[in-house]
């Protein structure tokens, strides 16, 4: 070994869903929107190209009018708002500003992987508690001495969601920690704990314009909390990279806001279809989780999910499969349009009726 190599923070890097590097796929690995952003994002892409000279300036490193803008339509003051890019960024600026103390941090067994990743990659200590044998979080799990607490809610990959009051109990018995509440599912379904945000100063919710808003390709996330808790986070940010969100997408992201009636038409749509495929999916010999997310986490009862994984990507239809214990057995389905699902289902019929 190189001499260099014994001072080398070596982590164990979060896998992403595959990129198919092929074309004609039907792509329900990564849970992305099915539908384009609101027309005037793209509207306002168009009219950005006559600006592009614009491009050799810096971004405002304080993104005032995005988060004014998120502020207003969340009915929160612009000093409650944390802006990164992606959620991503949020989560590991939070898990690198607040998991500080000698005392471990506590999150699922099965939830979003890269939080084991982030306490390893920060030397935060840590803790996992295993779920119920429904994959449902055990809420004594979470009260205890912690150095912080991280639920995604909905869960993720389980796609299961608890009640408001649920989480409340959690963050309540918490007060000497923060407790990081990830929302990036939180419009299909769920019930989002931006209300406690005045009750608790402990508390950040994060969000992402990634699901919901399709704009995956953009990387907005949003923390949100009390004010001291936002002035820690942006202090810790701007020790790091003062220029983090660029010039176009502050623009794009503030016009997304604007459409209401498109973002809840395409979130209705997408619910539908996901309950459509659970029904489907059920027909089939299938069974699954409660899903409130645009994905459903389904195993079958007889055919092992790396046979039906497998089968479904040489028909280019790509889905994931984790291959952890006790959730091997399952495929996250992202859910695309409804044609889109519908050959998911024929594909599946045709090959568990052989």
């Amino acid at each position: 070994m190189m001499s260099w190599e014994s001072n080398v923070r070596k982590v164990v890097p979060y896998v992403p869903g595959e990129q198919p590097k092929v074309n004609q796929v039907i792509k329900l690995n990564t849970n992305e929107n099915p539908y384009p952003p609101a027309p005037g994002v793209q509207a306002a892409m168009q009219r950005y190209t006559q600006r592009a000279e614009e491009l050799r300036l810096y971004p405002s490193p304080t993104v005032e009018n995005l988060v004014h803008d998120l502020a207003e339509y969340y009915h929160l003051s612009t000093e409650q708002v944390f802006v990164g890019v992606g959620s991503d960024d949020v989560l590991a600026t939070a898990f690198l500003t607040f998991f500080n103390s000698e005392k471990p941090i506590v999150f699922p067994d099965i939830t979003y992987s890269f939080y084991e990743v982030w306490a390893q990659l920060y030397k935060i200590p840590y803790v996992c508690k295993p779920v119920d044998e429904n994959l449902r979080l055990k809420k004594e799990d979470y009260v205890g001495e912690y150095g912080g607490v991280v639920i995604a809610n909905p869960n993720a990959p389980t796609a299961i969601a608890e009640r408001r009051e649920w989480m409340e109990e959690i963050i309540k018995a918490n007060p000497d920690c923060v407790v990081i509440v990830d929302e990036a599912y939180v419009d299909f379904g769920a019930e989002s704990c931006i209300p406690l945000i005045e009750k608790y100063d402990n508390l950040l919710v994060v969000q992402t314009y990634s699901k919901s808003r399709s704009l995956a390709g953009l990387r907005v996330g949003i923390g949100m909390g009390n004010p001291k808790l936002i002035r820690f986070l942006n202090d810790v940010k701007f020790s790091i990279n003062s220029y983090t969100i660029n010039r176009p997408t502050l623009e794009y992201a503030s016009e997304s806001l604007k459409d209401e009636v498109y973002f809840r038409t395409c979130v209705e749509r997408i619910c539908q279809t996901r309950e459509w495929t659970k029904e489907q999916l059920v027909s089939l010999g299938f069974t699954m989780t409660d899903s409130k997310t645009n994905f459903v986490f389904a195993k079958h009862n007889t055919v092992p999910a790396e046979e039906l994984f497998e089968m479904l990507k040489a028909k280019n239809i790509y889905v994931r499969h984790f291959k952890a214990p006790r959730v091997n057995e399952y495929l996250r389905i992202s859910i695309g349009t409804e044609e889109e699902m519908q050959t998911l289902i024929e594909t599946l019929r045709a090959y568990l009726k052989k």
